[in-house]
């Protein structure tokens, strides 16, 4: 099993991100590496935080999670270095706004959702606090009718022994 340096990793890896967006297959063929290697590099390459698009060349239709890590990698660039990014990438900076901006809206609808949520789950526990109590109620009314029948039957049970003597 042969074993491949980082750095060789890294620019087999580099071929499938933008802007040469090359295909595993082709990358496969070429290199005589298995495309099934190469899947397995870009996977590592993802769960280190690298962007690397599911072999999309069109940047709009990469996953979120893409769209995310460049956000991220971006974040502390100037102007001039997020020009630069762009163009190495073969993005445009008005994309990479635009999914900063969708990020950021992402994350409010989130909090929106948790103070609903929290809000209609104060409103749930208010109605089982008042379903519960007057079930507590019923149950004493209930048991209250029970007793006096009990009483009303045990009392005419008397009279009748009484009368039969």
């Amino acid at each position: 099993m042969a074993r491949f340096s980082e750095e060789f990793k890294y620019s087999i890896v580099k071929r499938m991100m933008p802007p040469k967006n090359e295909s595993v297959n082709a990358i496969a063929r070429e290199t005589g590496l298995t495309e099934a290697t190469l899947y397995n590099w870009k996977k590592n390459a993802k769960s280190k935080g690298m962007a690397v698009p599911g072999g999309e060349t069109d940047s709009e239709r990469w996953s979120t999670q893409d769209k995310f890590s460049i956000v991220i990698e971006t974040a502390t660039l100037s102007e001039i270095e997020l020009a630069e990014y762009c163009r190495h990438k073969g993005l445009y900076v008005e994309q990479i706004q635009a999914w900063r901006d969708a990020c950021m809206q992402a994350n409010d609808g989130v909090a929106e959702q948790a103070h609903q949520l929290q809000k209609n789950n104060r409103e749930k526990d208010r109605q089982i606090k008042k379903l519960s109590q007057e079930l507590r109620r019923k149950e004493a009314a209930l048991a209250e009718t029970a007793a006096l029948l009990v009483l009303r039957k045990k009392a005419r049970a008397i009279v009748c022994q009484e009368k039969a003597m």
